[in-house]
């Protein structure tokens, strides 16, 4: 194995400077990344947050209706401020992410919940 191999890539470490705590399974922006904090992390503690992976019952936008494998935008300023993913055809706001995940699952109107799978390498923050 190369002498430079670090990790498989799959968990970042990341330190909570979003002015709120976070909680274990809570969908977190990491620069142009999306990810899944592994663990509970208080204002400015640093824990395991998995950048690739399917995850269930993130927070969906209600009114929003995707196919199985559709390209998913996270609207930051959705579910009171803590994100929720939305349909391709949203326009996507300031801040917000796009190409960082796919629905793993069909996602229907009225859902607040959705499964996704994180895409890295494919993401840009509007």
């Amino acid at each position: 194995m190369a002498r430079n191999y670090e990790s498989d890539g799959n968990v970042i470490q990341w330190t909570n400077g979003t002015g709120s705590a976070v909680a274990s399974g809570q969908v977190v922006k990491v620069g142009n990344l999306i990810g899944v904090a592994l663990v509970a992390l208080a204002i400015g503690e640093t824990g395991s947050v998995a950048v690739e992976g399917v995850f269930s019952g993130v927070p969906k936008v209600s009114g929003a209706v995707f196919a199985q494998g559709e390209k998913l935008v996270f609207d930051v300023s959705a579910n009171g401020g803590l994100g929720a993913f939305d349909d391709s055809a949203a326009a996507p706001a300031t801040g917000d992410v796009t190409g960082g995940a796919v629905a793993w699952a069909a996602g229907a109107d009225g859902q607040t919940t959705c499964t996704i799978k994180l895409t890295p390498g494919n993401s840009a923050v509007a």
